[in-house]
Parts: C-alpha cells; sequence; structure tokens
C-alpha cells in the first residue's frame, strides 16, 4: 500500500523508523522448515480449554480443522464438546499433546492465568504454533521464558488482547505520532473490573469435588488445597464457586486481578503509541480491602517510564474498581471519555447478525454524527467505566476498552477531523492474523515479540498489589533494585509431580 506522509508524521523524527516495522508486527522467522502451510490449507488446530474463553476462541478458529479439545471441568466445556462430537478428548493437556501431538499444527491455550505458560511451553516444544490468551503470563519469568520459545522453536504466537487488532488502537497511535496533541506525558487507563469477589479475608471450609470436575488436574502447577464452593452464602456476580470456573482470577495463586483481565486491552492503544518497553518503577499508590491471598477490591497504580527516543518521559496509572469514569483536569464537564453510550436495542441486533463483513478494520471507528445521535437518543445506555486519556501538552485523546471509537477531547475537535493516513499495517482480525501467520504469513500484531515486553510491565503492577512501596525496576537483570521481597514473585513455584518443559 502506497501512503501519503505530510510533514506531521515526523513530529517524533527518528522514533518512528523504530515504531514501524517494515514488515508490519516482527519479522518473519524460517518458517518452511515446519511445515507451514499454503493460504489455502487448513490447520489443525487443539485447544487447551473448551469453556469459557476458550469456547469464543475455538469459534473464532472454526474457519480452520478443531481436531482434539481439552477441559478439565466436564459440565463447562458441555456446549463445545457436543459441536464436535468426533473430536479426541481430553483433561489432562499433557496426555492430549503425547496422544495427539502429531495430529495438529497449533494450539490455543484458554484456561486460567497461573497455567497459560506451562500449557504453551509444552506446546511450543513440540513445534506448535499457540494463541494464549491475555495477559499471557501469571510472572514475568514465564513471559521471557516464552518469549525463548517462540524463536527457539519458530513457531506463529499470538496473545488475546484483541484489542490490538482493533483500528482504534492503530489509530491512536498514527494520531500521536502525527503530533496531534504534542508530547504526551501522562496516561491514565480505567476499569469497573473487578466484578469477581476480591479483597476477601478467610476462605470457607473444604467441600465434596463435583463429579464433572478434575480439582487435582485444574490445581495443576499450584499448591494443592481442598475444593470449596464457597458455601451457602457465597455470592459472585460470575455465579461461579469460590475458586472456579471464573472468579479465579482474584486469588494470588491462580489470576492477576483486574490488572491481568482488562490492562492488555485498555493499556494496549497507550503501549503501542508510545512505545513504552520497561518502566523504572512501579508503586501501588491507593488501595481498598486488601487480603493476604486475593488482590484487593480497588486499586490505583502508577508506573513511570523513562524517555524512548525523542518521546519524554510518561507516567501512567492504571485505576481498578470504579463505579463510574474518574474526572481529570482540563477535561470538559459532561466529556465523555472512554467507552461511549449505546442503544441496547441496536446492539441486540448486532449481535445477532454477527460480525460485519470485514471492510478493511476490525472494531469501532469513531463517526462524529453517529456519536452524535446515539447521545441524544432517549434510549441510550451508558457504558461502564472503562477506557483509557492520554494527556499531551497540545491536547488529549480518549479511546474505548479494546482501543475503539479513538477521538480527541474535547470530542468537538472530532467534527470535521481527518484521521492521519495510516502507517501501521492493518488486521485481518485477531484470530485471522494468527491463523495467517501460522500458515507462513506476516506475524501476529500480538506476536510474543510484541506482547510479552508489554505483558512484562503490566505484570510488575501485579506484584506492587502485594508489596507496598515504590518498586524499581532493572529490566536487563530481570529484578527490583530495591526490594528482595518483591523479587520472589517474578517467577512461579512448581508443585511436584508437574514441570514447566
Amino acid at each position: 500500500m502506497a501512503f501519503e506522509f505530510t510533514r506531521r508524521h515526523f513530529f517524533f523524527g527518528s522514533l518512528l523508523a523504530g515504531a514501524i516495522p517494515a514488515a508490519g508486527f516482527g519479522s518473519v522467522p524460517s518458517l518452511k522448515k515446519l511445515g507451514y502451510k499454503s493460504p489455502n490449507e487448513k490447520l489443525n488446530i487443539a485447544s487447551i480449554g473448551a469453556g469459557g474463553k476458550a469456547y469464543s476462541d475455538i469459534r473464532g478458529c472454526s474457519s480452520e480443522n478443531i481436531v482434539a479439545l481439552c477441559d478439565v471441568d466436564d459440565e463447562r466445556a458441555a456446549r463445545m464438546f457436543n459441536q464436535y462430537p468426533k473430536v479426541p478428548k481430553y483433561k489432562d493437556f499433557r496426555r492430549m499433546l503425547d496422544e495427539q501431538a502429531d495430529n495438529f499444527d497449533a494450539c490455543i491455550v484458554a484456561i486460567p492465568d497461573f497455567m497459560h505458560a506451562t500449557a504453551a511451553m509444552w506446546c511450543m516444544e513440540r513445534g506448535k504454533h499457540v494463541y494464549v490468551q491475555k495477559p499471557l503470563t501469571r510472572t514475568v519469568w514465564e513471559a521471557r521464558q516464552l518469549l525463548e520459545a517462540a524463536d527457539k522453536y519458530k513457531v506463529a504466537t499470538q496473545m488475546g488482547n484483541q484489542g490490538y487488532s482493533n483500528e482504534g488502537t492503530r489509530q491512536a497511535a498514527e494520531m500521536i505520532w502525527a503530533g496531534e496533541i504534542g508530547n504526551v506525558t501522562e496516561v491514565h487507563a480505567w476499569t469497573d473490573r473487578p466484578i469477581w469477589p476480591q479483597g476477601l479475608t478467610s476462605i470457607p471450609p473444604a467441600e465434596p469435588v463435583p463429579p464433572t470436575l478434575d480439582w487435582d488436574l485444574w490445581l495443576g502447577i499450584a499448591e494443592k488445597r481442598p475444593y470449596t464452593t464457597g458455601g451457602p452464602d457465597y455470592k459472585s456476580p460470575l455465579n461461579g464457586h469460590f475458586y472456579q470456573p471464573g472468579n479465579w482470577r482474584g486469588f494470588y495463586d491462580f489470576g492477576c486481578g483486574a490488572l491481568g483481565d482488562m490492562a492488555c486491552h485498555i493499556l494496549g492503544a497507550p503501549n503501542l503509541a508510545l512505545q513504552l518497553g520497561a518502566p523504572e518503577s512501579v508503586e501501588c499508590i491507593q488501595m481498598d480491602g486488601p487480603s493476604n491471598f486475593m488482590f484487593p477490591k480497588k486499586s490505583v497504580i502508577r508506573y513511570d517510564f523513562p524517555a524512548r527516543g525523542s518521546m519524554p518521559p510518561v507516567k501512567v496509572f492504571w485505576h481498578d474498581g470504579l463505579t463510574e469514569t474518574p474526572k481529570f483536569p482540563g477535561v470538559p464537564d459532561g466529556e465523555l471519555l472512554g467507552d461511549l453510550p449505546e442503544i441496547p436495542s441496536e446492539r441486540r441486533k448486532r449481535w445477532a447478525q454477527g460480525p460485519p463483513p470485514y471492510d478493511g478494520y476490525i472494531g469501532d471507528i469513531f463517526k462524529y454524527e453517529e456519536f452524535q445521535r446515539i447521545k441524544n437518543s432517549p434510549d441510550a445506555e451508558m457504558p461502564t467505566p472503562d477506557g483509557s486519556l492520554f494527556i499531551g501538552d497540545k491536547g488529549m485523546i480518549t479511546t474505548g476498552t479494546y482501543g475503539e471509537d479513538t477521538r480527541l477531547i474535547p470530542v468537538e475537535k472530532m467534527k470535521d477531523y481527518q484521521f492521519p493516513q495510516p502507517l501501521l499495517t492493518r488486521s485481518p482480525g485477531h484470530y485471522r492474523d494468527w491463523i495467517r501467520a501460522c500458515k507462513g504469513g506476516d506475524p501476529a500484531c500480538s506476536n510474543f515479540q510484541k506482547a510479552v515486553p508489554f505483558v512484562e510491565w503490566m505484570l510488575l503492577g501485579v506484584i506492587a498489589l502485594r508489596v507496598p512501596g515504590k518498586l524499581e525496576w532493572d529490566a536487563e537483570k530481570m529484578r527490583f533494585s530495591n526490594n528482595s521481597d518483591a523479587n520472589q514473585y517474578l517467577k512461579p513455584a512448581f508443585r511436584k509431580g508437574w514441570s514447566f518443559t
């Protein structure tokens, strides 16, 4: 594609040369030796996980051959299992790999965070391409191990943060690189998560394990503990039991809290646009509802990043547990930030129709006239508080949860606004992007070369929720230079009987 460049595209000078990969989002490895398929030939795909998020991930790859399924919970997996009645099914992914490795090319990994890295590593060692749900791993060490493995085994990879494929994420980057809001020195990202229990202070009594669940396999590498539903008084908006199927996110041993659930989405646009790399420090500056074994009910985390090329230092704030969008100096009263209102009947109609035909971009693009129509409709429904705000010395930009509806603030600036000419390659869709890479195409936009540095700095915030005070990060040595206690959380422990490779 030929692009028309104007002087504003060179606002950050030489930085753009490193920000925009010549071949998209990474370099193409020596693919043919692994028997990469023709673009017209279908992949054979297995999945570790079949219920919950795995269900939609498998559906997203259903254009290919789904040839093996694995899930420790028969009840949760039943809907997907029934859609593929003739496909081999397993509870232990290690056994699936032993018996089926010769029959598939690629594998989806969509299970609780603490098991992502082990399952993905077992797949990559066997030459399997992997699509791994966000936040990729639970610890920094695991993330670096996956990056090394992706390079060693020359497999195609993708993290499941679908907002990285959205048009709005690329628009935010290109607007900032074009100098639309000048030097960005502050970013805020916020969410209503957790929507599962956090900040609990006691563990309910043990109960019998349901016959459909293999509790020992669910625990995987984690320390053994009794199963519990939480008891008759336990309530969760996710309608799950104490640990599973969805409430594991709130536990130190199993998840990464609200950060692990949403930061890879909401902070995706800032990470790409500002080329963030490694921070100098991270600190939890506000916390409500602490616990000895769970993440808090609510928190604010601050990351400080050094200058990058001609970009100045920037501080990034993460806010979770919110019931309304935060107020920021300089934002006019009544201005809508982050996700935009919708008309429920129109949303239900879109869902019923399924994904729209691909027209060159993915995700919602901000359209001023459409925004005014919905905003002024008596049927408009306000969203939950989720989004991001870039603060520059010449203006502000806000995005939605997945980088969509990117726009200048105040929104009146968008009335006759023309987005900059494209600089980044566009995605065909997050799953299709990975499938194309598996068949020998360009690396996917959230391949591990891109995803791991992003996940690493995000995971530092997870540690800051457990260790008070400012933590100074030495990325080269993979350690906190001023707090040995924090360093114990950089690598997981493995229960006897489990190995990472």
